[in-house]
């Protein structure tokens, strides 16, 4: 995108130029106390999302099942995010994100309590759905925060506190394995839901004392926003999504009918999504907004292979290698520290294309080392392996927030932040059926190659879809 169309874009979500020196010295605003809050709320989906990876093996243990239905509790957290995320980022541009915002919440506490006091095994999925519609709503609704704070005070929100919001996502993704270890070890699983119900008291207050109320939809000389679900099209993109996850879960037994009602409902969606005025996912605007496709694209393909390895390495390093969950928690810790160092250089760097085109190189080296890594491999080449996507975490976040930022139209950037996790929780749900396919009933060598196999055929098409991307090169620039 050339300099004078992100000057436009950025005209569009803030005050004139001339506006914004005059004010922004008098009126700087993004203090801590608004911001504190958002990125309380924003680490809980990310947390979430990596936390229970360390928790898996035990919690199959406990109630007799294996890799394969542990795997439910990935899923199910990202069948009800990537509805949700869309869905409460338009929320909260037509009711206002403040609203938004304390309402997920809420859920989030319900969501605690359930998975706590769960009796089967049943009630685990139910929590992390719970769980994934609730965190959803931070995200999306931190973004139209920040936006309607940039009206206010006529700038735009600094790259700082946009690095922020990004590293508070990035950072409790990058520790959660090892946290997650961590209450294993101490408290049991049960503390891995339990944990969410405190953090989300703390930013509920905080947000109902410093999140100024909702400003009156379509300030600035815009329309309101209208509220506009479409129910049908929710629908059919969930069904079609939870048909899809019921077929990619047992591909050692493929149901291979199962992808007929799949192909029938994804063409009832395109063909509902072209025709409806207010569609839940604008097919029209993706179609005719190559550079923000392509960045859920990459997105999603980026997230498939660093779920892989949260998921699936840490299996193995439980069940093949034999580890607990704290000391596996604790392997993880390179793979950790480096995603946050470098979630912080990617916030500074001002070009896309570089740092997205090392992290994709680095993410299939990671996977090509895991191809050959066994229960006799040296400690240091495992934890080099972690090291190795860690890095890819860090860079790939905070660049594609970033080219969202650049080609997502302005007044919608609550629903183009939330299909951008949308793109990466179809991606950690394809990871979740890949880790279930490889592994089966118990996480073992041969399992691990075959997941790291396919890992390194992905990270390819990855680089290549990253090079060839004209609209980073002239991002770059």
């Amino acid at each position: 995108m050339s300099g004078d169309a992100r000057e436009t874009t950025a005209a569009s979500v803030t005050a004139p130029p001339e506006k914004a020196q005059e004010t922004a010295p008098e009126q700087p605003g993004f203090h801590t106390r608004l911001t504190a809050p958002l990125l309380l709320g924003s680490l809980l989906n990310p947390l979430n999302t990596t936390m229970i990876s360390t928790a898996l093996v035990a919690i199959g243990h406990d109630f007799g099942i294996g890799a394969a239905d542990t795997a439910w509790l990935i899923s199910g957290l990202y069948l009800a995010s990537a509805v949700a995320q869309p869905v409460l980022g338009k929320l909260a541009d037509a009711l206002g994100p403040r609203r938004v915002f304390l309402a997920g919440l809420v859920v989030v506490c319900a969501s605690g309590i359930v998975g706590l006091l769960a009796p089967a095994f049943g009630w685990l999925i139910v929590s992390r759905v719970l769980l994934g519609i609730g965190t959803s709503a931070a995200y999306p609704a931190a973004m139209a925060v920040l936006r309607d704070e940039g009206r206010r005070v006529g700038r735009r929100p600094p790259r700082p506190v946009m690095a922020r919001l990004s590293f508070a996502a990035l950072g409790s993704a990058a520790v959660g394995p090892t946290l997650g270890g961590l209450l294993v070890t101490v408290v049991g699983w049960r503390g891995i839901f339990a944990v969410n119900v405190p953090v989300a008291v703390v930013a509920f207050v905080c947000a109902l004392v410093w999140i100024p109320a909702d400003p009156p939809r379509g300030t600035a000389g815009e329309p309101a926003p209208r509220l506009a679900l479409d129910p049908l099209g929710i629908g059919l993109f969930s069904t079609a999504l939870t048909v899809l996850v019921f077929f990619l879960l047992d591909l050692a037994h493929p149901m291979w009918w199962l992808l007929a009602p799949v192909v029938v409902l994804a063409a009832a969606l395109l063909w509902w999504q072209l025709r409806c005025r207010t569609p839940f996912i604008d097919i029209r605007m993706l179609a005719g907004n190559g550079p923000l496709a392509r960045t859920y694209l990459r997105h999603g393909l980026s997230y498939l292979l660093i779920y892989c390895v949260m998921y699936g390495f840490t299996q193995w390093l439980e069940e093949g290698r034999g580890y607990s969950s704290g000391h596996t928690g604790l392997l993880m810790l390179p793979m950790s520290v480096a995603a946050l160092v470098c979630s912080l250089l990617g916030a500074r760097t001002k070009g896309i294309r570089a740092p997205l085109t090392v992290a994709c190189v680095l993410l299939t080296a990671g996977a090509g080392l895991l191809t050959v890594v066994s229960g006799h491999t040296p400690l240091v080449v495992l934890l080099l392996a972690g090291a190795c996507f860690g890095i890819p975490q860090g860079l790939i976040g905070t660049s594609n927030q970033a080219a969202v930022q650049e080609y997502a139209p302005a007044a919608d950037i609550g629903s183009a932040a939330g299909l951008q996790r949308t793109a990466q929780y179809i991606g950690a749900i394809t990871a979740s059926s890949l880790i279930a396919l490889a592994y089966g009933q118990r996480a073992d060598d041969g399992g691990l190659h075959l997941m790291a196999g396919a890992s390194v055929v992905l990270g390819v098409l990855l680089v290549v879809v990253t090079v060839t991307d004209r609209a980073l090169h002239r991002a770059a620039r």
